[in-house]
């Protein structure tokens, strides 16, 4: 037998038994559908394929991973909010798509809460600013050159209205009130590659997708936005450290989340798959690679309760920065 078919295998015995699932009833039935609502390559899609293949695995079907990039999330989770609620369809999302959204646009197309539910908070990554090499090799010295240039430099993110957009508008304002022009992307693996081929000057993205081009001298991760520095990165200052800024934090959380119809039972099953999955080590360890912390603890109720805590915790900021969807 092929090396990969015994890998397979293995993962199978780690994440069954699949009556796990099917004591519910007959769901799941086909292939289930996991929309990531970003293009391919970035920090969200890396999850969704790893969380994807291990959920496959304890529910006995295949997950197929859809990407549904466009509107800074909102295209793929409308998708799955007018999907039919036989728990077949889920949404991959975000801090962008589950808690942000609502807060920076007066005329919502959905509702994170009342049109969705959802199963679980699966885990997050925290978000760093990055630059291009050519520039000062401290965020303050990026800021002072940015000072001294209004408008000269540009950062790009995976969309308007993003965790990454509103971290790095909140770090300009934080910073001085500078003067660096958004451009906006359909997702981060698209800023990061206008970055390293000098279309742009920095970009707003997650430690974990940054890291490898950081050590290998193609771009500098300037910050972390978190409380400490990450084990992962030991010479990446914090921003409190960069700038002075307490208490900037900001972590790209994902949730997993199905229509808001979905039974209760169904519910019930993909909650008790997603603890099996997020509780296996081999998982943890693939995602510790990329910086992405696994949350092992969240069930439905504790995932609507921590949006909620979340929408409360961007509103002033959001309302600070003043930003809002044209």
């Amino acid at each position: 037998m092929k090396r990969r078919q015994l890998l397979g295998l293995a993962l199978a015995a780690r994440l069954a038994p699949v009556s796990l699932v099917h004591a519910q009833g007959s769901f799941p039935s086909k292939p289930i559908r996991l929309v990531v609502p970003f293009p391919p390559g970035g920090p969200t899609d890396i999850f969704a394929r790893q969380y994807g293949q291990r959920l496959g695995a304890v529910l006995g079907q295949q997950v197929v991973i859809d990407n549904k990039a466009g509107a800074s999330g909102a295209i793929g989770s409308m998708e799955v909010m007018r999907a039919s609620p036989d728990g077949h369809t889920l949404l991959f999302g975000t801090a962008s798509t589950h808690a942000l959204y609502n807060l920076i646009n007066d005329k919502a197309q959905y509702d994170s809460l009342k049109d969705f539910a959802p199963v679980a908070i699966v885990g997050g990554a925290a978000v760093v600013f990055v630059a291009h090499p050519s520039l000062p090799p401290t965020l303050k010295g990026v800021i002072d050159q940015a000072r001294a240039n209004p408008g000269k430099l540009r950062y790009g993110s995976p969309g308007s209205g993003t965790l990454m957009h509103i971290a790095a508008e909140r770090m300009k304002k934080d910073g001085g009130g500078v003067d660096i022009q958004h451009i906006p992307y359909k997702g981060s693996a698209q800023a990061k590659a206008a970055l390293l081929g000098g279309q742009i000057e920095l970009i707003t993205d997650t430690l974990g997708a940054s890291l490898a081009e950081h050590k290998a001298g193609k771009m500098r991760i300037l910050a972390i936005a978190a409380a400490r520095r990450s084990p992962e990165a030991p010479d990446v200052p914090t921003v409190d450290e960069a700038l002075g800024i307490k208490g900037f934090e900001a972590v790209l959380w994902n949730v997993v989340a199905a229509p808001a119809a979905t039974p209760p039972a169904v519910l019930e099953a993909l909650s008790a798959a997603t603890a099996k999955v997020m509780g296996d080590a081999s998982l943890q360890e693939n995602l510790a690679k990329f910086a992405i912390q696994a949350e092992t603890g969240s069930n439905p109720a504790r995932a609507v309760a921590y949006i909620r805590g979340e929408r409360e915790r961007w509103k002033p900021v959001i309302d600070a920065v003043g930003i809002k969807a044209e």
